[in-house]
């Protein structure tokens, strides 16, 4: 009887093993043949009645490609993360340090300390390097790196008021 279960929980075992491995066609494997529900296998399974892959592989998923700087729109895609996280303080209720972000005219203006976007440059934008070291926005929530990439793109395309 325990050889019985031995078997039983090797072969439970190696169909789940099968199962999270690589998909290839395998022989299936022959039951072991007995005489009577209780009899017992004449010979326990050994490493070689087992087939092993050859080989592991990793499958590869094409995913699709991001979208190019060209495609970031200011108007469909940075005003309303502007609009959402920064006009709050930079727009309708205040201006502060001399920032209005409510268009794209008043936010290529700068602030009191000059401007704050460097087209075709995010690394010299002062307003994206405050984001990204987390200083901007103060109130409310972080912008998060979907939001930070499509400011990022966007200055990388020059910053175009389309």
């Amino acid at each position: 009887m325990k050889k019985q279960n031995l078997l039983i929980s090797t072969l439970i075992f190696i169909t789940a093993l099968s199962a999270c491995g690589p998909q290839t066609t395998q022989t299936p494997l022959e039951p072991v043949a007995t005489t009577e529900a209780t009899a017992e296998p004449t010979q326990a399974p050994t490493s070689t009645d087992i087939p092993l892959p050859t080989s592991t592989t990793v499958p590869v998923i094409d995913l699709p490609t991001e979208s190019s700087d060209a495609d970031i729109s200011f108007a469909n895609h940075v005003l309303p993360i502007f609009n959402t996280s920064c006009v709050k303080c930079h727009g309708t209720e205040q201006i502060k340090e001399g920032l209005d972000m409510r268009s794209y005219e008043t936010l290529m203006a700068g602030s009191f300390n000059g401007t704050i976007i460097t087209p075709g440059n995010p690394d010299d934008s002062y307003l994206l390097q405050q984001i990204i070291d987390g200083e901007m926005p103060k109130r409310g929530p972080k912008l998060t790196a979907e939001q930070i990439q499509i400011i990022t793109d966007w200055i990388n395309a020059g910053a175009p008021n389309n």
